[in-house]
């Protein structure tokens, strides 16, 4: 029998698609293609399955169910009719529809929405949506009268890995901190210290990278509500990755001056099971203290941008990181997140852009100390 061929889609956050097509690359995956907002592959289910379960850096993967041209309401509702709904939903299920239309004759997005759950249901045979299943998410674009439909595989957002329950005022996204870790080519060989460690998300996805530990091994996903699910295909797919997995770490430590933080940040890593590789201290950054005792490996934090802190204040503390960098770990590698090059600078040491990034809908410089 021909195995059948999806056209799939991991959307990123801005920056984060070359190192996703590498991940996807990394994996075996055939068609890896990196656009703006994500990377373009091809797959079964079993492709699907193992992006969902080891992309790192991904958002969600979504299927193409498919595209159609239209310019009103009866060629929409006509051509949706046709598409495979049946390959991907049940009857009975609650669609959710997310809607985007741009430079086309179709611009009221609630009808198109509508429009498109009535020909899945007719599709379907004519069963109405039911109250207490899952909700299955359809990504709907309309640019130049092309009507994009794709449906979503993930469910929650892959950033949702389950472990991060305490957070700081100002968390950092489980998928851009292993983003970052892969744009500065950090492998789990060698040392990660985070002297601003916040949460501890660096230094989990550290761990879960070093360890060689799929992000998405203990959530569930939305593909498992899909007509054609295979639970069997599933579990190999966990047990393969559990012969992968390793038993040792690099030292990864995590600083931090409040000690309420670095409480939060030792639960966190106790739920991702990795808390027997991390230690955490708590650290004033203007007080003197001795490197980590490990070999140079890299020096990563995601200091304040400014939305609770003065100004005065905000540039002691990019001052205070530039001393650690500069007299504590002169032969690290060292990078920050920053919003501003203007604050960067306040490092004191010759810096290099990296990468521009987005944390929680503020654009952000990945920067290194050349």
């Amino acid at each position: 029998m021909k195995k059948h061929t999806e056209q799939l889609f991991a959307a990123t956050a801005p920056g984060l698609e070359g190192v996703c097509a590498t991940e996807l690359i990394a994996l075996g995956i055939p068609g890896v293609k990196a656009v703006p907002g994500g990377v373009e592959f091809c797959g079964g289910l079993r492709e699907l399955y193992l992006t969902n379960l080891w992309l790192r850096t991904a958002s969600r993967v979504v299927a193409r169910l498919g595209e159609v041209r239209c310019r009103d309401f009866p060629t929409l509702y006509r051509k949706a009719l046709r598409l495979p709904w049946g390959r991907y939903v049940k009857p009975g299920t609650r669609l959710q529809v997310r809607v985007t239309s741009r430079r086309s004759r179709l611009q009221h997005t609630e009808r198109i929405s509508d429009t498109l759950k009535e020909a899945m249901v007719k599709a379907l045979g004519g069963v109405g949506a039911e109250e207490n299943v899952p909700k299955q998410l359809l990504i709907v674009s309309l640019e130049d009268d092309i009507c994009r439909l794709s449906l979503d595989s993930s469910g929650e957002l892959l950033h949702r890995r389950g472990y991060r329950q305490d957070i700081g005022p100002a968390p950092l996204r489980e998928t851009l901190a292993a983003g970052i870790l892969m744009l500065l080519d950090w492998q789990g060989n060698r040392p990660l210290f985070d002297p601003m460690c916040g949460s501890g998300t660096f230094l989990v996805e550290g761990a879960l990278l070093a360890l060689q530990r799929p992000p998405g091994a203990q959530r569930k996903f939305a593909f498992m509500d899909w007509p054609r699910y295979r639970p069997g295909l599933w579990q190999a797919l966990l047990l393969e990755a559990a012969k992968q997995e390793k038993n040792s770490c690099p030292m990864l430590v995590g600083a931090d001056r409040e000690t309420t933080v670095i409480d939060a940040a030792r639960q966190n890593a106790k739920r991702a099971g990795v808390e027997e590789y991390l230690s955490f201290q708590p650290l004033e950054l203007n007080q003197h203290f001795s490197p980590p005792a490990a070999p140079p490996g890299l020096a990563l934090s995601n200091p304040p941008y400014g939305t609770r802190l003065g100004r005065g204040e905000l540039d002691d503390t990019y001052r205070a990181l530039g001393r650690v960098y500069r007299q504590v770990l002169p032969e690290w590698q060292r990078a920050f997140l920053c919003p501003e090059p203007r604050l960067a600078k306040r490092i004191g040491l010759p810096l290099a852009q990296a990468a521009s990034l987005q944390n929680g809908g503020i654009r952000v410089g990945l920067f290194t100390v050349e």
